[in-house]
């Protein structure tokens, strides 16, 4: 029988990717995606929720919508580079246009991605993001 001990320890190195979305399908389609590779997988409906939660240092992937009530996902962008946090982000946004996209990437984003967008390419997104990541195991 594996102890609770040795459990924690397998899950906490799988990498921790956290979603922040207002829209709660999305949010639980791709937490379902993300687990269903062997990741573990925070959900957030609010920067604010993000900002708060228990575990920022742990994150290694940021999949971060663009539109949110409250905060945008460019402003919570630029919070964490000036708390130096350094999550590497992947965007997601139904509104798109260039210069957003272009601003997001200048500042590090490492993917911009429009709605709907394909597991294919989330997936490369997040490979490519923990790769990237400054907390590589």
């Amino acid at each position: 029988m594996v102890n609770a001990n040795t459990q924690l320890a397998a899950q906490s190195s799988h990498p921790l990717v956290a979603i922040v979305d207002d829209e709660e399908s999305v949010r639980a389609a791709t937490d379902g995606l993300i687990r269903s590779i062997g990741y573990r997988a925070e959900s957030f409906a609010s920067a604010e929720a993000f900002l708060v939660a228990e575990r920022l240092q742990e994150i290694r992937c940021l999949i971060l919508d663009v539109k949110l009530g409250g905060m945008d996902g460019l402003a919570l962008q630029e919070r964490l580079a000036m708390d130096n946090l350094r999550i590497p982000i992947i965007f997601i946004t139904a509104h798109w246009n260039e210069p957003m996209r272009a601003r997001a990437l200048r500042r590090g984003a490492v993917d911009f991605l429009r709605k709907p967008f394909s597991e294919t390419a989330l997936l490369k997104a997040i490979d490519s993001a923990l790769q990237a990541s400054p907390h590589q195991p």
